[in-house]
């Protein structure tokens, strides 16, 4: 095996700057989407619901494709794509003249990046199988920290010089990322020996079936946890534009509270990592799910910026214990030689829970206001601990 610990340094603080890039402008985008002409409140909850379902629209269904060809061509090769792609689409969202072409552009966005999913399949394929669960976790605490600083100066930069150069400065940063790849990473791939009669459509779904049967509960709790996690994010910039009462200043403070957030995941990525090395995956995630749920409340209610911090702290920490562990689970229960596959339908199933949750929670945000969609998000947190227990029991019972 080539030194995994220099390909998790080099991968873990690319995937820093790669989202520290994104976080350096996403955040903001429905301060963006107002200043693109959409200011009716109703109209904006709606383009701000398309904008937030639209690149893991298209991330559901590429993400597959793109860890089939990452399997027979080299998870390597599948990272600098990611960063590239992702360098170009948020340079040119930065020069968007209405919201049409904004969406547009995170369709696109959805269809050519994915430097998380592929970062995760390089990590865990070069990973020795009982450190994977740490090397995932460090990986986790490299994209919150980018996440946490990169929201936090993005916060300040789109404050003093505004949205557009803000989505520049974000392409520069994912250019970085895709140096520290090409120069820093190496791979020691073998491409598998490929049939000389091409298989059957028949003979590649039940190629296909076979190798992800063992995981299919496993990506159906990945996905729920996606529609979960990505339930309030959406509108968390507009609760904070309602609680400061203008849109002046509320991207500082929007950067602030994805700082506060981040710190929370980083600090929760390594511990819950190592964790997950010890103690069953569901375990975590129940109590994880129970506690973020309580935080959820404490939002709703929050009418102070310092209430809203603290609790969103919580939540993030919470959330931390979620996603990440059944990822760690995945990569303990399926062969190096698929990864790439299982964890791109893996992506699949947590970006059709990211693609949803938008379109429910716009929903409810337009039919019951704006605090109404943090009590749903909290009924949701709660009603995940027997779905967890109902999945696990069934995962048992396929391995009897």
């Amino acid at each position: 095996m080539i030194m995994w610990k220099n390909n998790l340094a080099m991968v873990g603080l690319s995937q820093f700057l790669s989202m520290l890039g994104f976080a350096f402008a996403m955040p903001f985008a429905p301060y963006y989407i107002q200043e693109l002409g959409i200011t009716d409140q109703s109209e904006l909850k709606k383009w701000v619901a398309v904008f937030t379902a639209a690149t893991p629209l298209t991330l559901a269904i590429f993400a597959p494709i793109w860890g089939a060809i990452g399997d027979r061509y080299g998870r390597r090769l599948m990272l600098l794509r990611a960063n590239l792609a992702g360098m170009i689409v948020v340079a040119l969202m930065g020069v968007v003249p209405n919201v049409q072409m904004l969406v547009g552009l995170r369709l696109l966005q959805g269809a050519l990046t994915g430097t998380m999913a592929a970062a995760q399949i390089f990590v865990s394929v070069h990973s020795s199988q009982r450190r994977s669960g740490q090397a995932l976790g460090m990986l986790s605490a490299a994209v919150y920290s980018g996440s946490m600083i990169g929201a936090f100066i993005g916060g300040i930069f789109a404050e003093w010089l505004g949205y557009r150069l803000a989505f520049i400065a974000s392409s520069a940063f994912l250019a970085l990322a895709s140096l520290l790849v090409l120069l820093g990473t190496r791979e020691q791939f073998v491409p598998p020996v490929g049939e000389l009669v091409e298989p059957s459509l028949e003979e590649r779904v039940k190629l296909v079936w076979t190798k992800m049967g063992p995981a299919l509960p496993i990506l159906t709790v990945v996905g729920i946890i996606g529609f979960v996690l990505q339930f309030d994010f959406a509108w968390l910039p507009l609760l904070v534009q309602d609680i400061h009462g203008s849109l002046k200043g509320a991207a500082f403070l929007t950067g602030l509270l994805s700082a506060i957030t981040g710190i929370a995941g980083f600090i929760a990525g390594p511990v819950i990592g190592r964790l997950a090395d010890m103690v069953a995956p569901p375990r975590i995630a129940k109590i994880s799910a129970l506690m973020g749920g309580v935080m959820l409340i404490l939002i709703a209610f929050a009418q102070n910026f310092g209430l809203l911090l603290g609790a969103r702290f919580g939540a993030a920490f919470c959330a931390a214990g979620l996603d990440p562990v059944f990822q760690i689970w995945l990569a303990k229960t399926t062969p190096a030689a698929s990864r790439g596959m299982i964890f791109g339908w893996a992506t699949t199933a947590r970006a059709l829970g990211w693609m949803s949750a938008p379109l429910v929670s716009g929903t409810i945000a337009w039919m019951f206001g704006l605090r109404a969609v943090f009590f749903s998000a909290s009924a949701i947190f709660f009603l995940l601990i027997p779905v967890i227990t109902l999945i696990v029991g069934r995962l048992r019972q396929t391995k009897e």
